[in-house]
């Protein structure tokens, strides 16, 4: 299997020529200045799965503390019993993602507070409406020194103008915030079929590797590219087209206009982004996080 990739970083005042440089998911940082405590915020079905993920990476890698804690937004089951008490059991989440264990080093949680307790590798991954909240309920409560990553997919428009979750993080919770966004179905992940994701990283190379290192599998391939934002408006705006391309076909156009709605639908989604931030790259809509994932979502809305 093909080892992920880093997108190479030109020096300042030279034109940036990109190449693949080789980073292994298999190479370990040296565990014995520190272990890495992971935190997953959110446990619907995108969540159970990225839970997944860092759990066998988490048990593999001795970089990072065997047990993942997953906050879950606690519910009653028709049962009666409580859904975090259930996913402790079987160690499945029975209502979200039945059917597939998440890895024994996973604790379900129902208390924000205490599931983020001494993490200092963040993973939120909840609707997006929720997150001021949760992030105002995190103020004073986690590691100065935590690093997050965003896998939720959309954006906070409010009256002054549209703010990306993984601003709203940082600037609520006074830490860097890297995002995730990728072709990723997730009940296809789920049961291992071959999926891609790029990581958004800001400045710090070594963080990008570390969230490689976590999501990294033999059937998840991640990618890093230095560019947050694109990569981060391309898993929000590809929702936009999709909904064309849903007309298209309540209206029985056609796979060659569903096909021109895709091209165009990308080209403005480029567009926009350089509009809100000029700073980003024409090469991150050719990632998972770009073309992959507006067709993935374009042909599911189709299903």
């Amino acid at each position: 299997m093909a080892p992920a990739a880093f997108e190479s970083q030109a020096p300042q005042g030279e034109d940036t020529v990109s190449h693949n440089t080789v980073f292994s998911s298999s190479t370990v940082i040296d565990a014995s200045s520190h272990r890495s405590k992971v935190s997953v915020i959110g446990s619907g079905n995108w969540g159970s799965v990225a839970s997944k993920l860092i759990a066998s990476n988490a048990l593999r890698l001795t970089s990072f503390h065997d047990e993942v804690r997953m906050w879950v937004y606690e519910e009653t089951l028709q049962s009666g019993e409580k859904l975090t008490d259930a996913i402790n059991r079987t160690n499945e989440n029975v209502k979200y993602l039945p059917g597939i264990k998440l890895g024994k080093n996973v604790v379900a949680d129902p208390d924000l507070e205490n599931a983020v307790r001494d993490a200092d590798m963040l993973v939120f991954v909840t609707p997006h409406q929720f997150m001021e909240g949760i992030c105002k309920r995190l103020v004073g409560k986690i590691r100065p020194d935590a690093e997050a990553i965003s896998l939720v997919k959309g954006m906070e428009v409010k009256m002054e103008g549209p703010c990306m979750i993984s601003s709203l993080i940082s600037q609520i919770l006074g830490i860097n915030c890297s995002v995730l966004m990728g072709a990723n179905i997730a009940n296809e992940i789920a049961v291992e079929k071959f999926s891609e994701a790029t990581v958004g990283y800001r400045q710090n190379r070594d963080v990008a590797e570390r969230w490689v290192q976590l999501f990294y599998t033999p059937y998840f391939i991640v990618t890093a590219v230095q560019d947050v934002e694109g990569v981060e408006l391309c898993g929000t705006l590809k929702n936009v087209v999709a909904i064309a391309a849903g007309f298209v076909d309540g209206l029985e156009m056609g796979n060659n206009t569903k096909a021109a709605i895709m091209r165009l639908g990308l080209r403005e989604m480029k567009a926009f982004s350089k509009l809100l931030f000029p700073s980003v790259k024409d090469s991150t809509f050719f990632e998972s996080c770009g073309v992959a994932d507006l067709i993935t979502t374009c042909c599911k809305e189709a299903n």
